[in-house]
Order: C-alpha cells, then structure tokens, then sequence
C-alpha cells in the first residue's frame, strides 16, 4: 500500500487537474469530447502501463537509481542514457517547485481574503502576485517541504503519501459530489462524455491523447524507476503497473467532471456552449488562465463557493507536492549512488533546484520555455527506458524480472513488442509531430533560435548540452555507481 499510494502520489499531479481537462476541450468535436477520451484510454495501455510495468521492474533488480540502473542493466556503455532520463525529471523539478508555490499561495489567498466576482479581479490577483517576490518565496517554501518529507528516506515518503494521497482523493470525491448538484453542471459533464467519432479521423487528435498519457501518468519520467528499487522481491509489478495507470486516470477523469461541470453550470447561463468552451480551452499566460483566474471567479459563483475553492487548491497543492517529492528522491538517490551522504545529496539538490528554479518563478516566458523542452524530452526519456529493456533483452528481461511472480499476472509476449516495437515507434512520432509544431506553429519564423522560448533550436541546443556533457561523463558515472556499493539497497 505505501508503494502504490507513493507511486499514485508521481502519476497524480498538477497534470491531472491543470491540464487534462484542458486539452480534453481543445480536442473535442462539436458534440463532445468522448472520442478524445476513447485515444487516450488507449495509449493508457498502449503507451504507459508497459513502461511503468518497466520501471517497476527495472527499479526492483537494479536496486539503484536512473544512472546506476543503466549502468547495470543496459551496460557501462549506457550510464548516460540513465543521466539524461535523471537530468529531465530534474529540469522539471526545478519549475515545478514553483508551480507547487502558485498552489500554496492560492491556497493561502483563498483562505483569508474574498473570491474574486470578476475576471478583472481574478486577473488582479494573479497579476499582483506575479509583479512581486511572492513566486520566488512561495518557490522556496516548495523545495523547502519537499526537503524535509524526503530528508528520513522512504519511510518518511511514505508516511507523507499516506496522508496527501488519500487526502487528495477524498477532496476529490467531495468535489465531484458538489458539482453533481449544480444546476447545469449536467450539460458539461454529457459533453465530456459523447463521442464525435469523426475527430478520430484527425491524427492530432491521438497524438494529443498520447502525450497527455506521457506527461500525466510518470510514465518514462525516471520517478518510479527509483522508488521501485525500494520494493519488496515478491511484490510483483504487473498488477501495480495497470492499478497505478488506472489509478492516475481515473483521477484526470473525476476533476475533468469537477472541471467542465463547475464552468458549463456557471457559464452556461450567459455563453452560449462555444464560449463556454473557448474559456476552457484558452490556456492563458504560461496555460495557467482555466485554473488560476477562471477557476476562482466561478467557485464565487456558486453557493458555498469559499469552501469549494479552499478544498480546489488545497488538493492541487497536495498532488503537486507528492509529484515533487518523487523528483527531489530521484535527484538524491542519483548522488547517493555516487556515493554522496544522503543529507548532504538533499541539501545540494533543494539549493541548485531553488537557484535555477529562481529564472522560472520570476519570467513566465522562460518557465513556459522549460516547460515546452523538458516536456517533449519525456518522450526521449521513454524511448532511453525502452531501449535499456531491449539492449538487456526483452523476453529476457520479462522471465527474469515480471512473469512467474506469485500472486501477479504475467505480462506476456504483447509487452515484448510494446517495448521493443511500439514504445520506440510511438516515441520517434511524439518528437517528430512536437518538434514539427515548434517549427510550423508555435516559432515558425525563429525556428532556428535558440533564445525563442519554442523554436526547435531551443529544445535542440539544451537537449545537446546535456547529451554531450554525460557522454563526456559516461565512463566515470558508470565506474562510481557500480563500484560505491550503493547498488545493495535493501527492499523497504
């Protein structure tokens, strides 16, 4: 239970709650969003239970994090591989740290002072807090927590999930209760839910549906590989793998229901259903409009909204913590492996995060930069998972570490070819489609800048930077894990 409800606590995140519900209304069709839903569930099984089936398993027989794991199993060779997978999960903890302060402080905002009545006053709000030093305070109070939850170890992880993650879901729940009473909030929970199957005509569509699932399930990030090394020999990792999968999406589709029932009931007394629908797709500066300034102004719309709006925040602030916690253990357990005291590994890991997270809370245009290049290199880092699994062998690989394990299921030949055919393939077409809309949508006429916060160059020129100094590095990061001893880690 403390494994799954800590590895719950990686694939619920902001992701869950922020994004999904606005990409499900940015890809769905005149009658609905159903078809979107039906593209995603399927990547679910396609795309993110077979590499969180992966991390689990390599977790368990590497007993060490991203790096020594590679080094291990895929060979000395690969150690850099294991460096990049670590170094993406870690740029996205260094902004991450500062959406989880947006969370805190709304939190606290929505606690003392009155909701907002007007979007005029909600953008005040946000505009107030960003102009000052609230974002880089609220930052380090961020880093500052996740530090003591993971300063004791597993145990202290654990202990933190045990209380965020069922939490979180309760707040959910009661969430989801609230809404189902709104007059109107019918309307958009049925728009969430009816297919138009002609959009599954339109490749954008499963493309989106497939990177939700990169980005909201962990999938590939790194984080579960590290806290499956703590995991028992006789757990198995099937059943945890599709409990976790279901797990996280079963809570996207639950505030997808709070989401587009809350503003269809509000809104939909005054727009008509394409204005309803253009608030929730509008993504606002650095996509946070739907959450940080539409939000708020609806709950003060709504009977008992100042209690409704505490319980919103107070549950994003949660699930983004326990996604923080996952980061910041990751980092550790990477120097620890080095051979770093762990409490000095956590110290030096929250002071570089909290310095170079300092850029992402003070300009939005370079926290949407590192959000776009990290992003996408997710999609690097599941293919690099993939190919550990496939450089060891494959079928190997599952009769050793995932089948014949008492009391799971087996996963079986179709996980075979989802790592060694559809994962890599499916990942060669994630980056291929991004870096074509960096190229042709989002930077078309500075592509080729690699101070554009979304040319191509950007992501290319920061991924190469990265590439080059652990290939530089491979040699003495494979020699330092192996040989540290840290590799021996007892199961929790």
């Amino acid at each position: 239970m403390g494994l799954l409800l800590c590895v719950l606590g990686i694939a619920v995140g902001t992701g869950n709650i922020w994004r999904f519900p606005r990409i499900a209304a940015q890809n769905a069709g005149e009658d609905g969003a159903g078809a979107f839903l039906v593209a995603w569930l399927v990547f679910l099984f396609v795309w993110s239970v077979p590499l969180i089936i992966a991390e689990y398993a390599l977790g368990r027989k590497g007993r060490m994090g991203v790096v020594g794991t590679f080094a291990k199993i895929a060979g000395e060779k690969f150690a850099w591989m294991g460096a990049f997978v670590g170094f993406v999960a870690t740029a996205i903890m260094f902004y991450y740290s500062v959406v989880a302060g947006w969370c805190v402080y709304y939190l606290i905002k929505m606690t003392v002072e009155p909701l907002p009545l007007s979007a005029a006053a909600a953008q005040g709000i946000w505009d107030g807090f960003q102009g000052g030093g609230f974002p880089v305070v609220f930052h380090a109070i961020a880093m500052g927590l996740g530090a003591i939850v993971v300063w004791n170890g597993i145990r202290s992880i654990e202990r933190a999930n045990f209380v965020l993650i069922p939490a979180l879901l309760i707040i959910v729940l009661i969430s989801l209760g609230r809404t189902l009473t709104l007059d109107g909030a019918s309307e958009g929970i049925r728009f969430l839910f009816t297919p138009d199957w002609s959009t599954l005509a339109k490749p954008r569509i499963w493309l989106e549906a497939l990177t939700q699932n990169a980005w909201d399930t962990g999938a590939g990030w790194g984080l579960i590989l590290t806290y499956g090394a703590y995991m028992k020999s006789r757990h198995g990792v099937v059943k945890n793998a599709v409990i976790t999968g279901i797990g996280n999406n079963t809570v996207s589709l639950m505030a997808a229901v709070v989401i587009f029932g809350t503003v269809f009931a509000i809104l939909g007394a005054s727009m008509s259903k394409a204005e309803v629908l253009a608030v929730m797709q509008t993504s606002g500066p650095a996509a946070t409009g739907l959450t940080f300034i539409w939000m708020p102004q609806l709950f003060a719309k709504m009977p008992g909204g100042s209690l409704f709006a505490i319980l919103f925040f107070l549950g994003l602030s949660f699930a983004a913590f326990s996604s923080l916690i996952a980061m910041i253990e990751l980092s550790t357990r990477i120097l620890v492996d080095f051979g770093v005291a762990r409490r000095q590994a956590i110290l030096g890991i929250c002071l570089i995060g909290f310095t170079l997270g300092i850029p992402s809370a003070i300009n939005l245009e370079f926290f949407a930069n590192q959000d776009f290049v990290w992003g996408v290199a997710l999609m690097i880092s599941g293919a690099f998972i993939a190919f550990a699994v496939i450089r060891h062998g494959a079928a190997r690989f599952r009769a050793e570490s995932i089948d014949n394990q008492d009391d799971d299921w087996s996963a079986g030949p179709l996980w075979d070819t989802a790592i060694r055919f559809v994962i890599p393939t499916l990942a060669v077409l994630l980056l291929g489609w991004w870096l074509y809309q960096s190229a042709s949508v989002y930077s078309p006429d500075r592509w080729f800048d690699p101070f554009d916060p979304f040319s191509v160059m950007t992501c290319l020129a920061q991924w190469g930077i990265a590439l080059v100094i652990f290939i530089l590095l491979n040699k003495w990061m494979a020699r330092r894990t192996l040989e540290s001893g840290a590799g021996k880690t007892e199961p929790e």
